[in-house]
């Protein structure tokens, strides 16, 4: 699902993709409940208008709200927890409120935004990274042009809590699986690739390219075209556990390339010039993902992200919900070209509603872009410094 990004995909990963860490949606594991209020840490923030936000007045907000009105299910629970506050009542009236307004009246939701959120910018150096679904042929069966498994989460597969971490475990280690014996942990990427889960029949998916296979597992989810003509949608379904590693930033370190080389373009054709060395290079990476096929109601919706609700390209934000909680407006302004908009910079209202292992700091956001080759071409280009304002409820703001 994104900064070293929720990362970008395997078509069009970008530089951030390639030398930072996984998003892995939080909502697949059960860690996307609503943070509690001791649990958030608001970044220090200073009052503005919005009069002084650059680009408000241009921003087709009427996009903006129709992706805030996601968090709009009863029990509204996001809504509920802090910052917002609301009782159920207050946030089914605000959610009434939103729903009312076409989303083709960018006024009127401007004014909802006016009248119920405070604007603050966030002191903090801001940065914003892009991530997006890429598209890929698979098949469900093995076939001599398919033979790179994409593997479902094997049985037992635990995360590792206060609750349940076994003495001595290895701090490092954030999944085990459970067996008559306990907790154990699983094996790492270089044993999974020699095997050491071949007896649990755990493929879900076969790809046609290992490198795209390898960079599933960076991007965390992806939309797959089956050899039937039939679309299936993969999402996160657990982790082995083990510590990410850039091998994009491996290379760098042993004076194979810049980071501006090492774009996702880069990383490839270094992977295809030294197929021979390829394989040893994925061990690096001890970590390894598993997945799981995701029906969306809608085809069309993006992937889940970790609110639990379908990203909207162009309007969804991972951020860190230790700073900036799930549901939260976030208007970011940043030196990007707009995609939608020839000749502008990148400055529009997005929702928090997604994190991702590389997404930490209370002004880091990663920005989806969409799903397929285009998305993933504009994923791959975000990589700068933005500024960010958060938009409280104005009861809760002051």
């Amino acid at each position: 699902m994104a900064s070293c990004g929720r990362t970008a995909g395997r078509a069009g990963i970008g530089l951030l993709l390639a030398l930072c860490a996984p998003i892995v949606p939080g909502s697949l594991t059960g860690e996307a409940a609503a943070m509690s209020a001791d649990q958030v840490s608001l970044p220090t923030m200073t009052e503005i208008a919005f009069a002084a936000i650059p680009g408000w007045q241009e921003d087709d907000l009427g996009k903006a709200l129709s992706a805030f009105t996601r968090f709009c299910v009863p029990p509204f629970r996001f809504l509920q927890a802090e910052p917002f506050g609301h009782t159920e009542q207050e946030a089914a009236d605000l959610c009434r409120a939103a729903k009312a307004i076409p989303a083709s009246d960018t006024d009127a939701a401007r004014s909802f935004f006016e009248t119920r959120f405070t604007p603050f910018r966030i002191e903090a150096s801001g940065f914003v990274t892009g991530y997006f679904e890429p598209e890929l042929p698979a098949s469900r069966v093995q076939t001599p042009d398919y033979s790179a498994p994409l593997l479902k989460a094997p049985a037992g597969l635990e995360t590792i809590t206060e609750d349940n971490r076994p003495e001595g475990w290895p701090a490092e280690l954030s999944h085990g699986r459970r067996t008559a014996k306990g907790l154990v942990p699983l094996p790492d990427r270089g044993a999974i690739m020699d095997g050491a889960l071949e007896d649990d029949h755990l493929e879900l998916v076969w790809l046609a390219d290992p490198v795209d296979a390898y960079f599933v597992h960076v991007q965390g989810s992806a939309r797959l075209r089956l050899t039937d003509g039939s679309v299936m949608r993969i999402g996160y379904a657990g982790k082995a556990g083990y510590p990410y590693t850039s091998i994009a930033r491996v290379l760098v370190e042993r004076g194979e390339g810049t980071p501006e080389e090492l774009t996702m373009a880069g990383l490839r054709k270094w992977l295809d010039d030294n197929s021979d060395r390829r394989d040893a290079l994925f061990r690096e990476n001890r970590s390894f993902i598993f997945f799981r096929e995701v029906t969306p109601e809608n085809p069309e919706d993006g992937p889940v992200g970790a609110a639990n609700l379908p990203l909207v390209a162009g309007r969804s934000l991972a951020v860190d919900p230790g700073h900036i909680p799930y549901g939260l407006p976030v208007f970011v302004a940043a030196g990007i070209a707009d995609p939608d908009r020839t000749g502008s910079q990148f400055q529009r209202l997005l929702i928090a509603d997604d994190t991702g292992s590389a997404i930490r700091g209370p002004a880091r956001g990663d920005i989806f872009t969409g799903s397929g080759e285009r998305a993933g071409k504009i994923a791959g280009e975000i990589r700068h410094k933005a500024d960010m304002i958060l938009l409280l409820p104005g009861s809760k703001a002051r």
